[in-house]
């Protein structure tokens, strides 16, 4: 079939991922993506790898997975000519990503009823912090602070009840939340093909955080008392616990049919002795001798590296999984063999696939993300801009 979004034209007027990741999706299946940027420095996100803390790399890791296969368009919104120069580009597009303010849409002239007025198939998908509605619906969000900490992800996943909160790692918000509104938009453009007309469709980082926090987040809309986490050493349970191995790696349990892998589980130790074992041989003993059995497992676990205990798991059908470090990702077979880690055209650096395929759809090869305004020049000639007209904007510091 090819590529399923070719000629599809996507407006990219975001900034930092979770909007913007959006647009990467329809890029990864041909649509053609201009990236809206301010003269100079661009999208703030281009500069966010150079903060202490975050890893260090000679390639700007983070702008290369949110912005591959994108043209960039430097363009000054401030300016009559620079909002002029937008607004055609969306009467002229299919689809238009913005996670802007509400109020600085409107100010810029991109709020969807502007742009609707000016094409009526447009589809437009904003994205915010908190909702377009209500007291806080202007409050600035990151994902650290309206998806994480407000959805309740924050206190829940913290060790134990007595543990400090945990941040999340960069961007694990946005890159989930942004997948939400690339499948709205898919809804609108089903509409559209129903109904010939586009639509405005929207999200938050907020609902998408209690979304994932969905579990507990319903729990307790339905009144239910909570119990408070014990750390790892006293565990309600020592078959769905992490223990660490005599290499200091990690790997995490979830035996959940118990009573019929209980004694494979205890012959990846040699530890057949155990099988009856009265303190342990039925499930209730085990849940009631908890704390006790994780004792007994941590002294296991320690007689081998985590790479035999995987081989041993893994023969005996044993559910579980490595607590994998970022730096196990580059080499792990399974993502390379289900093209989740791809390669960039031209380039033996990888990068991670959009999460969803389709049989007999093709992706394009991830191409390296535009520098500040690499593609200003063929994209406005490509909207109708005559050459004397792009000299006079780029004179008056319109576009850049």
């Amino acid at each position: 079939m090819g590529l399923l979004f070719e000629g599809l034209k996507v407006i990219d007027c975001g900034s930092f991922i979770a909007a913007p990741v959006a647009a990467t999706v329809l890029s990864d299946f041909g649509a053609d993506v201009i990236k809206i940027e301010p003269p100079g420095a661009g999208d703030p996100y281009r500069h966010l790898t150079k903060l202490p803390g975050h890893p260090k790399s000679d390639q700007n890791y983070a702008w290369m997975l949110g912005s591959r296969n994108k043209r960039s368009l430097a363009v000054d919104m401030g300016k009559p000519e620079g909002r002029a120069v937008v607004q055609r580009l969306a009467s002229q597009a299919d689809v238009f990503i913005t996670n802007y303010p509400a109020s600085v849409r409107r100010k810029l002239g991109i709020g969807y009823e502007a742009l609707a007025a000016l094409n009526d198939r447009l589809i437009y998908a904003s994205f915010s912090g908190y909702g377009e509605n209500g007291a806080e619906a202007t409050k600035p969000g990151f994902d650290v602070t309206a998806w994480w900490a407000r959805s309740g992800l924050m206190d829940t996943v913290r060790a134990s009840s007595q543990s400090v909160p945990v941040r999340p790692a960069n961007g694990m918000g946005d890159h989930s939340a942004g997948f939400t509104l690339f499948s709205g938009i898919m809804m609108a453009l089903y509409q559209r093909q129903l109904t010939g007309k586009g639509t405005e469709v929207s999200s938050s980082l907020v609902a998408n955080g209690l979304w994932a926090n969905g579990y507990n987040a319903q729990a307790a809309l339905c009144g239910a008392t909570f119990t408070d986490r014990p750390a790892r050493e006293v565990a309600f349970n020592a078959l769905t616990n992490y223990y660490k191995c005599r290499d200091g790696r990690w790997l995490i349990l979830t035996i959940l049919n118990e009573e019929k892998q209980w004694p494979d589980f205890m012959r990846c130790f040699d530890r057949e002795d155990l099988i009856e074992d009265p303190r342990f041989a039925k499930k209730m003993d085990r849940l009631a001798r908890s704390k006790e059995l994780i004792a007994l497992l941590d002294k296991e676990f320690e007689k081998h590296d985590r790479d035999e205990f995987r081989k041993r798991l893994t023969a005996a059908g044993i559910v579980f999984d490595v607590v994998a470090t970022p730096e196990d990702i580059p080499t792990d077979q399974q993502l390379l063999d289900n093209d989740i880690l791809v390669p960039f055209a031209g380039s033996e650096t990888r990068t991670i696939n959009s999460p969803i395929a389709l049989r007999g759809v093709d992706k394009v090869q991830p191409r390296m993300p535009p520098s500040v305004g690499q593609h200003t020049d063929d994209v406005l000639k490509e909207a109708g801009f005559d050459a004397a007209e792009i000299s006079q904007m780029r004179g008056a510091g319109a576009v850049g």
